[in-house]
């Protein structure tokens, strides 16, 4: 993962080539932020579809998506189109990333609402719109026959799709969270569920149960839900980013992104699988 963020475009682009270039990296992601979160708070912050979008156009057999995107930013139903752009693009190579958005708490992330106009609802608002914006994500991709939709966040008439997602039914959807209300909407809609690593594993392991729990009341296999983990790599000390990948493996989590910080080094990809790939199991959508 590549955060768009303090970094100019070619550096990006070529770790994406590099790493394109390397079987054994087997996905590449970027963030959904519209100001920086870290570094200097007027420093460039890429805007993440159009930058996938581009990316997805450079390469030719990695996966690709956006961990996550935020409902908050577009309407569900932009997104659905602008989502199956980039698969078409991509030529059928999205995953789809989404979440409620950014937590209230973080105060640069919270400051790129009002800088672009955008409501910032409370958490029940932005869970509650999360469901069903997959909801109508997930029909606009598969429908064939324009549909209207009357919930009680979000409202279409009309609604249509196309072109299509590439892919059949519909791109792999991972959501991103940790909240209960939030793993509810995991267990009614995703095929990936992805969370932040860095604090203590058991509570990962106990949101994991609780997937589990909330899967089995809707009569969900939850091993139909791949467990996703996104980790920061230390570039100095590599073996504390092993250790890392090694306990999320070991709590059940076998779908690995690592976070790679700017600036990059020269041949950053092939560093990375060769320090870090084969010692997790891999996820193929």
């Amino acid at each position: 993962m590549t955060a768009p963020s303090q970094v100019d475009y070619p550096d990006i682009l070529r770790v994406w080539r590099e790493a394109d270039a390397i079987p054994e990296i087997e996905h590449a992601w970027l963030f959904d932020h519209l100001m920086p979160i870290f570094g200097d708070p007027n420093g460039p912050t890429y805007e993440g579809w159009t930058l996938l979008s581009a990316l997805a156009a450079h390469t030719a057999r990695m996966r690709l998506g956006v961990l996550v995107t935020s409902n908050r930013f577009r309407p569900p139903a932009m997104l659905a189109r602008i989502a199956a752009t980039v698969d078409v693009v991509s030529g059928g190579r999205l995953d789809f990333g989404i979440g409620a958005g950014s937590r209230p708490s973080h105060p640069l992330a919270r400051r790129e609402y009002e800088a672009h106009g955008l409501p910032f609802h409370d958490a029940e608002h932005a869970v509650g719109s999360l469901a069903e914006a997959c909801t109508v994500i997930r029909r606009l991709w598969t429908s064939d026959e324009p549909f209207d939709f009357d919930g009680t966040y979000v409202r279409l008439t009309g609604a249509y799709g196309k072109p299509k997602p590439v892919q059949r039914p519909h791109p792999p959807i991972m959501i991103g969270g940790r909240s209960s209300a939030t793993l509810r909407v995991v267990a009614e809609h995703a095929d990936l569920r992805n969370i932040p690593g860095g604090g203590p594993v058991d509570d990962l392991v106990r949101r994991s149960t609780l997937l589990d729990k909330y899967c089995a009341e809707i009569g969900r296999d939850p091993a139909s839900i791949v467990r996703s983990i996104h980790l920061p790599v230390s570039y100095d000390q590599p073996g504390h980013t092993r250790d890392a990948i090694g306990e999320a493996v070991d709590a059940g989590f076998g779908h690995v992104i690592l976070g790679l910080p700017a600036p990059y080094p020269t041949n950053v990809a092939r560093w990375v699988a060769d320090e870090f790939i084969g010692t997790t199991p891999t996820y193929r959508g």
